[in-house]
């Protein structure tokens, strides 16, 4: 084969990868927005904390390989809850114990289902982790401080922000001073500070 056909078909190779990546990325957010309609999640609360997300790690220094991950990740941020029964999801009054339990495995869940498709591993740490809390009393594994994934501890920062600024079934969103108030006071304790401290920024 000569250089000139390798080329071309090095070119043509490529450009079909990039292809399939573009299909895959526009299958995850399809599949992400019918997983947050069956949650019953604010409507548009995934594409929101996505771009939330990407500001917010592109502030903190995260290089463009890392927010591809973080991407996909956003996008999956909940998708454990596929194995979590719309009854209990759905659930106006109080969780029994057996449902509190197991709303709160669905980072578990998000982790068995990813963790065997090797090109959405990398973008596991956020499904898996964004329930961790800064002061170690976060689900499902109790992590603390830096055991937590950067990618993690910022999107549970963005996610929080955004729940609380949108409309819920048992309350009215927050104003945003006070949900950033409220993100404020959690510094150093659901939170990373440092995390904290960029996100505030970015809304002055």
């Amino acid at each position: 084969m000569k250089n000139r056909e390798i080329s071309q078909f090095t070119h043509k190779l490529n450009f079909t990868f990039s292809e399939l990546i573009l299909a895959y990325d526009a299958t995850l957010e399809i599949f992400s927005t019918a997983l947050e309609l069956r949650d019953g999640e604010a409507k548009g609360h995934t594409p929101r904390v996505t771009e939330m997300a990407l500001s917010l790690a592109k502030v903190l220094g995260v290089n463009n390989k890392e927010l591809v991950h973080i991407r996909r990740g956003a996008l999956l941020h909940d998708v454990g809850n596929l194995l979590v029964p719309e009854s209990i999801l759905h659930k106006q009054g109080e969780l029994t114990v057996e449902e509190w339990v197991t709303i709160h495995l669905h980072p578990f869940y998000a982790q068995e289902m990813i963790e065997p498709i090797v090109f959405l591993r990398p973008a596991l740490d956020i499904p898996s982790c964004h329930h961790e809390k800064w002061d170690g009393t976060g689900y499902p594994r109790g992590l603390k401080g830096e055991e937590i994934l950067l990618a993690a501890r910022i999107f549970a920062v963005v996610d929080v922000y955004d729940a609380l600024t949108s409309d819920r079934p048992y309350r009215k969103a927050w104003s945003k001073v006070k949900a950033l108030e409220y993100i404020r006071e959690q510094s150093g304790q659901h939170f990373d500070s440092q995390v904290v401290e960029a996100f505030l920024q970015m809304q002055r």
